[in-house]
């Protein structure tokens, strides 16, 4: 598995002086960017052929959110190719070896002249070593919502802040999004959030319009992320569980 060392810094942590969760992907997600540019075949590699890998479902299992401060290793594999997809899973740990979280991920490679999903090159399939599965129970990649009871909240804009490389709505941003109109009820102090689904469907550009619609029962709350007629950009589903019955 790569892996590359850090320290919990204080513009990563929540109001709990912990390691929030967008934070905690964007470690995830550099992880992989610092391993597909080690072997050769990270951004420029992927530019100079127009191709580009598309997020298609995040699954991420919180055990612990590391405090300020505490050094951490983490670390990514690649466990498969299946035509066009790509499978990869990620671990945040301590440097004693603590598992604090772990995530699997669903891509798709995309050729970005014709949008149309590619087959990884030979070069790509040479490259990354494939690896076991970690040890997780694996969620459905597709986010079932129920068939009522979804609030509509205020409409965002897309914005430059918002954009990646390949020029949409970066993942992690999505995440971020949804985050913001759960209820204070799930932010309270005994709320522990132990884990996040996100199933992409689309993707949206600067100046689109979001429409969040929020459905929230017991543990379980949702967001999905909306254009004008209701179709998601993204859906993103939290799993909380009270901190008093651990």
């Amino acid at each position: 598995m790569y892996k590359f060392s850090s320290r919990i810094r204080y513009s990563e942590v929540d109001s709990k002086g912990k390691l929030s969760l967008e934070s905690l992907l964007d470690y995830f997600q550099d992880c992989s960017t610092f391993h597909s540019e080690d072997i050769g075949v990270g951004l420029g590699y992927l530019e100079e052929r127009h191709l580009a890998w598309v997020l298609s479902a995040w699954q991420i299992v919180a055990d612990r959110y590391p405090k300020l401060c505490e050094r951490v290793r983490i670390g990514t594999a690649p466990y498969g190719f299946k035509g066009f997809f790509g499978y990869r899973n990620f671990l945040m740990e301590t440097e004693e070896g603590e598992k604090l979280a772990c995530a699997n991920t669903l891509w798709i490679l995309m050729d970005m002249e014709k949008m149309y999903p590619a087959k990884p090159t030979k070069e790509m399939l040479e490259a990354y070593e494939i690896e076991d599965k970690l040890p997780m129970d694996y969620a459905p990649r597709k986010i079932a919502l129920p068939m009522e009871g979804g609030v509509g909240k205020e409409p965002l804009e897309v914005a430059r802040r918002h954009l990646d490389t390949n020029n949409h709505v970066n993942n992690g941003q999505y995440i971020r999004m949804a985050k913001e109109y759960l209820s204070a009820e799930y932010m309270e102090r005994d709320m522990f959030l132990r884990q996040m689904r996100a199933e992409y469907k689309r993707q949206a550009h600067l100046g689109d319009k979001i429409y969040p619609v929020v459905y929230e029962k017991g543990e379980i709350a949702a967001v999905s992320l909306n254009d004008r007629e209701g179709q998601p950009y993204c859906i993103v589903e939290f799993e909380f569980r009270n901190m008093g019955s651990e």
